[in-house]
C-alpha cells in the first residue's frame, strides 16, 4: 500500500522556523519526483515545492523561495521541507505529494503561526 505521512507540523511564533518530514512506504521512493502542498484554512489547495527523484534539482513557489528548503533522503524513504521566516500567512495544512495538484497526498500536518 502507497503510503505518505507527514509530520513535523507545530505552532510557531512569525519569524520563526520548522522543519517537516514525509515518511513514503510501498513504492520505489527514489524513482518518483515529490512535492509539497498546502491548504491554509479557506483556501484551495496550492504548491508549494516540488523535487526531482536524485533530488539534483528543485523548485519553489514564488511565496516561498528563498525562506523553505526541500530535500529527500532516498535511502530513508523520506521527503523534508525545512520552512524559516515564517510569517502568518504559511499558516496551513502542509501535505507531500506525487504531483503539484497534490496526488496522492496524506494526512497532512498542522502549521500554525502564531503570536
Amino acid at each position: 500500500e502507497v503510503q505518505l505521512v507527514e509530520s513535523g507540523g507545530n505552532l510557531v511564533q512569525p519569524g520563526g522556523s520548522l522543519r517537516l518530514s514525509c515518511a513514503a512506504s510501498g513504492f520505489r521512493f527514489s524513482m518518483f519526483g515529490m512535492n509539497w502542498v498546502r491548504q491554509a484554512p479557506g483556501k484551495g489547495l496550492e504548491w508549494v515545492s516540488s523535487i526531482t527523484p536524485s533530488g539534483g534539482t528543485t523548485d519553489y513557489s514564488d511565496f516561498v523561495k528563498g525562506r523553505f528548503t526541500i530535500s529527500r533522503d532516498n535511502a530513508k524513504n523520506t521527503l523534508n521541507l525545512q520552512l524559516n521566516s515564517l510569517t502568518t500567512e504559511d499558516t496551513a495544512m502542509y501535505y507531500c505529494a506525487f504531483d503539484r495538484s497534490g496526488v496522492g497526498r496524506g494526512q497532512g500536518t498542522q502549521v500554525i503561526v502564531s503570536s
